[in-house]
Formats: C-alpha cells, structure tokens, sequence
C-alpha cells in the first residue's frame, strides 16, 4: 500500500476548502466581500474580490483596499485615505455576511470523496487548511461532512501568527498528523498564494485550475462555457500556477489519483 511521488512516499494530502473541495469556483467570499464593501459606499468587482484569494480574510480586506481603483473610490466616497480603523470595519461587517453566505456555497465537490476514499485506502492521511475562522468553518464542516467529505484535521487562520503565504498553515496541519517531512507531504490549492505556503513549508504543491478561485465559475457555467474557450483559460491557469511555483497542475481534486497513481 501507499503511493510515491517524485520517487518519495506520500505520507499525507492537506487540501485548501473553497474552490479545491467545496465551493466550485470558490463563490462564497466574492459574494461577502463585494457586500461588505457595498455597504460602506464602494463597490468592488469580482475581480477586485478574488485578487488576495486564499489570504486570512482580513488581510484579504486590507489588500482589496490597497488596489488603486478601490483606494481612490474609497478616498472619493469617504473623503480621506482608507485605514486600518476602515479593515477592522470592512472585516466585522464581513464575517456575519460570509457566515450566511456559506451554507449556500458548501457542496462537495465532484470526485473529492473518491479521491479521498482511494487515498485513505493507500494509507495516506488527510489533513486540511483554510483562509476562514474557526467560527465560520463551524457552517462549512458539517455540510462538507453530509456531502461525503470529512478530513482529520482542520486548521483556520486563527490558528496560526499568520495566514498564508506563511507556512504555519501547513506546519500545524502536519504536526496534528503527525507526519514529517514536508518533501513527503502534498499540498492542493486553488490560488497562488496558497501554492506559496505549500512551497514555503517545503512541500509538494499541486494547484486547481478548473474548480477554483482562477477560473471562478460554477459546475454549471463551465458546462456552458464553449469548449476552446474553456481550454484556453484553463492553459492559462495551469501556466500562472506554474510560474508561482506549483510542481504539478491539475484541474480537479478528481485527476489527484492520475498524478499519485
């Protein structure tokens, strides 16, 4: 039993949540950013939400806020330059937005819980992390749970002194394993910065492109979107994530087995 990749065995998997195993195109936090922002007088894109994805979500706050076109909005509606005083409000105003905006957005993804039912059966642990609080993965869990996908352990942004790129995130989730060393350890993500802290704490990354925060459409809309175009985002995807420093790209959790097999 087991499986090995780049000639060394695979100890165990940490999987990103919104966008790599639930929440196909990672809808829920665009939804709660553009809202919170709505509401203190600055609309924001989708674009301008999805930037900093795969951040602690304040931090994800704070650099939305620094984007020009958002900073220069936000100084014309508020007559003055955006402080930290303005994240810390923009973030209260978030949380209970993305709470009730989640268990709207906690489907399983297609092919997660035989993905993760074959690795088990290999002997391969599964380990999870995630840029929301402990608070709001309270909503996620037991959805994620009823739709077939319970990892052993999951770690928050409020876990650790700082979310990614730093790679306490993974740190942890191994340490709660108890797997070591990280060379043996596979870390799935649907954004660059996520793909960071994978590389950061020194293990194998793998990045998402189809499911997630990149692409960031819903099983539906990718069904409608024209097959070239499709493929032609999609190699964008896969040559971004390689360019930030993924090993591997797939497009789904589902190909995982493909990659380790």
């Amino acid at each position: 039993m087991g499986v090995t990749l780049t000639g060394s065995p695979i100890q165990a998997v940490l999987f990103d949540w919104a966008g790599t195993t639930v929440d196909h195109g990672s809808l829920a936090p665009v939804r709660a950013f553009s809202e919170a922002f709505r509401t203190l007088g600055v609309p924001i894109t989708d674009a301008e939400a999805r930037g900093p994805m795969g951040r602690a979500k304040r931090d994800h706050i704070a650099q939305i806020l620094a984007v020009p076109r958002v900073t220069e909005a936000w100084r014309r509606t508020h007559g003055r330059e955006p402080a930290e005083t303005d994240v810390d409000a923009l973030y209260q105003r978030f949380l209970p937005l993305q709470k009730e905006v989640l268990s709207r957005h906690c489907d399983v993804i297609a092919g997660v819980p035989e993905i993760v039912a074959w690795l088990r059966q290999q002997g391969v642990r599964i380990g999870s992390s995630t840029g929301y609080t402990a608070e709001l993965m309270q909503v996620v869990l037991p959805l994620a749970k009823a739709g077939g996908y319970d990892p052993e352990v999951m770690v928050c942004t409020d876990d650790v002194p700082a979310g990614r790129p730093a790679p306490w995130l993974n740190f942890l989730a191994a340490q709660r394993l108890g797997v070591y060393p990280l060379s043996q350890v596979v870390v799935v993500d649907d954004t660059a910065v996520g793909i960071a802290a994978g590389r950061n704490a020194g293990a194998i990354t793998v990045g998402v492109a189809r499911t997630g925060n990149a692409l960031g459409l819903t099983a539906a809309e990718v069904q409608l979107l024209p097959a070239a175009e499709l493929q032609r985002r999609l190699q964008e995807i896969h040559a971004d994530f390689l360019e930030a420093g993924a090993h591997y790209v797939i497009d789904s959790v589902g190909e995982l087995r493909q990659l380790l097999d």
